[in-house]
């Protein structure tokens, strides 16, 4: 059961009752892994700057490094999202019961 209210309707929603969370976690989750790119490529160009012995270290801790906060980010948002959808379940078991 869909909401009827638009995106800017439900943004602006004092009451808080319609989430808005759920249709931007996408791209959100886009910009993590932008700017957890470029931490990484930031990780792996300070070591090839630096010489050979932690160049090496860099090629192997940047991969690392992004593929770990990457995990940690989209269980995170899944965590988020999980707890919206619980929120809206709710609600909806609770408008079933009150009538």
């Amino acid at each position: 059961m869909a909401s009827r209210k638009g995106f800017f309707a439900k943004l602006f929603d004092l009451s808080f009752s319609e989430f808005i969370a759920i249709q931007i976690a996408g791209v959100l989750y886009g910009i993590g892994i932008l700017f957890i790119g470029l931490f990484a490529l930031a990780i792996l160009f300070g070591g090839l700057s630096q010489g050979a012995l932690p160049a090496i270290g860099a090629l192997i801790v940047a991969p690392l490094v992004f593929m770990l906060n990457i995990i940690f980010f989209r269980i995170t948002l899944e965590a988020f999202i999980a707890s919206i959808r619980t929120a809206e379940n709710t609600s909806r078991i609770a408008g079933s019961i009150n009538r």
